[in-house]
Formats: structure tokens, sequence, C-alpha cells
């Protein structure tokens, strides 16, 4: 067996990693965590990370949330596995009823529970085929939702999740999401759609429209409200389900527990996953009651879906977020945020855009020659060298997501924003 005695350094392990996995599999940093608690993660070397990232929207609630750590293990002392399929057990049932009443939309509602986000957004391409008796789904530029084929077909982007994979599933859509940074309006978008229902696509074959309320790693992009109300009209006025993938907006990341809350209109589907567990893998769709019961009993599932301990954890986070206010805070750090980011304008010509509900915040570079994702990277790594953990995100590769946990504690959030004031400086520099 090969000497691990080289572990300690995150350079030595950051080289047997290359040795040892697949290329396909990217990395940002070669920090290696080693501990994490709330906010902050330590790498085997003793480096302390501010974290901006929280597993991309994961921890929400930080890491190693107290109260979920203490319901995981209550779970470990009772069982980790029957598969819910052969052996049910009772929090799965509690979890899917919290589920039905916290998602919007006044009708009746039913839940399953998978693994990750991509399969929610999976099975709920599913769930809307099998009630619709049709086969088409229409996407959006820019649109993240996953890396299964269903999931990297519907994803909006090229590189790096379609390249090389060959072809796509048929029957599936793309039309511009709207963007007025980038010249794309609502009525662009829905001209699109009607543009594409006159020239190629039956409206009366369409299963579903899937959209995400803040798109993710298509650059943190709101929906418009006048955009969601229009696409619920178009949905209700031709039968196609409307599904909304909160798989990286759920949570009280937006200040709210769903961002779909932000739009007055309810979704008939909702993909969810990362925030859900605190750090345990589990995701669910939840959404209409007779739409959900569409498919045939074993049609949906799955070994592990809705893991034991994912479904402690997921029970855990809902009180945590009720508990102390998330949504609320969400929404102090997004402002403060903001109003950092605001101040730090002037300085630099190049922030053009500042934008994001809640604590789901954007910056995005361009600079003269356009998008500028050279600056943004630039700004990422003059942050991780001052100990500061952030993502980039967006088509061109131009923009910092912002995502730590909310429950940061405030003297170290006010930390991590004069860290960033430096990075963004030195990077422009």
């Amino acid at each position: 067996m090969k000497d691990l005695t080289d572990a300690a350094t995150n350079a030595a392990t950051a080289a047997r990693r290359r040795a040892a996995m697949a290329r396909g599999v990217g990395v940002m940093t070669d920090h290696f965590a080693a501990h994490a608690e709330n906010a902050t993660v330590t790498d085997i070397e003793g480096n302390r990370l501010i974290d901006f990232a929280a597993g991309i929207a994961v921890v929400n609630t930080g890491h190693r949330h107290p109260r979920v750590i203490e319901a995981v293990r209550a779970q470990l002392d009772a069982f980790t596995h029957t598969c819910h399929q052969v052996l049910p057990y009772e929090n799965y049932v509690r979890l899917a009823e919290r589920l039905n009443d916290a998602t919007p939309g006044d009708f009746a509602k039913k839940t399953i529970f998978v693994t990750t986000g991509a399969e929610a957004c999976e099975n709920a391409i599913k769930i809307a085929r099998a009630a619709t008796k049709r086969d088409a789904v229409i996407a959006f530029t820019g649109a993240f939702h996953g890396r299964t084929f269903m999931g990297m077909t519907l994803t909006g982007k090229v590189v790096p999740y379609k390249k090389g994979f060959g072809g796509m599933m048929p029957d599936v859509f793309h039309a511009p999401f709207p963007c007025p940074l980038h010249g794309v309006t609502t009525k662009d978008s829905l001209a699109a759609i009607d543009k594409l229902f006159k020239a190629d696509l039956d409206p009366a074959r369409v299963a579903a429209i899937v959209f995400e309320p803040v798109q993710g790693e298509g650059g943190f992009y709101p929906a418009p409200t006048d955009f969601v109300v229009a696409i619920r009209a178009l949905c209700d006025r031709h039968g196609i389900v409307m599904i909304a993938d909160e798989v990286q907006t759920g949570f009280a990341r937006t200040g709210r527990l769903f961002a779909m809350e932000h739009h007055g209109v309810a979704a008939d589907l909702v993909a969810m996953a990362k925030g859900l567990g605190g750090g345990l893998p589990i995701a669910a769709v939840t959404g209409r009651a007779e739409i959900m019961d569409a498919a045939e009993p074993g049609g949906l599932g799955g070994t592990y879906g809705g893991n034991p301990l994912g479904i402690a954890a997921g029970l855990a986070v809902l009180d945590v977020i009720e508990e102390e206010g998330l949504c609320e805070r969400a929404d102090r750090l997004g402002a403060a945020l903001k109003a950092r980011l605001e101040a730090i304008r002037p300085q630099m010509p190049e922030l053009a855009d500042i934008r994001g509900p809640g604590f789901m915040v954007a910056a995005e570079f361009i600079g003269p020659n356009g998008p500028d994702a050279a600056l943004t990277a630039r700004v990422r790594e003059q942050a991780l060298a001052r100990g500061l953990l952030l993502l980039t995100c967006g088509v061109h590769g131009n923009v910092i997501r912002f995502l730590a946990p909310l429950t940061i504690p405030d003297d170290q959030f006010a930390q991590a924003l004069d860290i960033l004031e430096e990075a963004m400086l030195a990077a422009r520099a």
C-alpha cells in the first residue's frame, strides 16, 4: 500500500489527487479540508478559510450545525438504511408532510425523495411526462440542471457540461432566459417561445417548462416577476407542467424558504436538494398531488432515495431556518454585502452589476472588451490568498457568486467584506 505520510501537505495531496482521480472532476483549489465549523474551513495544513461557497449553497445553516449533527447522530444510533421502498420509516413521511406544507401553492401536494439535485430534476421531468402523456420540454439558455444525460440536456451551457458527451436527449428545446444586462428582456424570451411554437414545436406536445427562479451556474440572474407570471399563464393555457428548479435557490438562500415566494405564483412541481440536507445528500420533488401521482408504483424512487440520515438532517434544517430566522438574516446579510460592493464600485468600473435576492448575491465584471473572466478569476485568487473562498459562475465565467452560510457570525462577515474589498482592488492593480 502507498505510504501516506506525505498527506499532511496540500501540495502532496494535490499531486496524489491528479494521479488517482479522473480529470473530469474539476477542482477549484488545492486546499484539502480537514475540519469545518459554521463558516470556517480549516485545511490539512491548518490554514483557515472563510467559506463564501457553502459547498455550493449546501450548508446554508453552516458547517456542522449542532442541531443537524444531533439529529444525524440520533439517526445513526437507530438505523442508517433500510431502503424506504422495502421497509419505510416515519420521518420520511414527516419530512414529506412538512415540504408539502412549506412549498408555495394553495393546493394538495405530495413529495418524493431522491439523492441529488440532478435526480430531482430528472424525476420532475418523468412525472410531468407521465401526467401529460407528452414528451417535449422547454428549458432556458444559461440554465444548469445537472450532469446526468437529461440534466445536461436541459442545461443551457455546452462547456464543460455537454462537451465530448455525444448526442443529447431528444425533445428538449431552449429559449433565451431574460437578462436585461445582456440585452434580453422578458418580452424577448416570451417572443422566442412563441416563435418556437410557430416554427418547431406544437405546444400540445410540451410536457413541461423548467426554469431556475434565480439561475445558478448560469450567472445568478434572477427571473423577473413578469417573466415568471407569464410562464405560469403560458403553462395554464397549454396544459403544460411548470417546474421550478429550486435546487440552489431553496431553503432561505433568497430571503424566502423558496425563491418562488417572491413572485406570487406557484409552480406545479418544485425540485430541491442542496440546502435541504445541511451537508447530507438528500433531494426531493414536491408538487400537485394529482401530477405527482401520475407515475405508476415503482416508477419513482431509488435505493438511497430519502436516506434516513438525510431525512433526519432535513427535518433539523427546517427547524433551524425557522427558529433562527434565517430568511430574515439572508435579507440582512445580502443587503450589507450589496451595499459594500456598491461602495467599491467607483474604484472598480468593471463591476457592471450587483444583483440577487436575499443572500444569493452576484457581482458581474465587464471590461472595455466585454465580459472579463480574467479579472473575475484574479478576484477569486486574490481572495483565496487572503483566506476567503469565493466561487465564480456565468456562461462567460465573469461572475462572482456569494454563498456564505446564513449563520456566519457578524464579526467574521465583516472581516470577509474587508478581505473582499482588498482582493477586488488588488485584482485590478
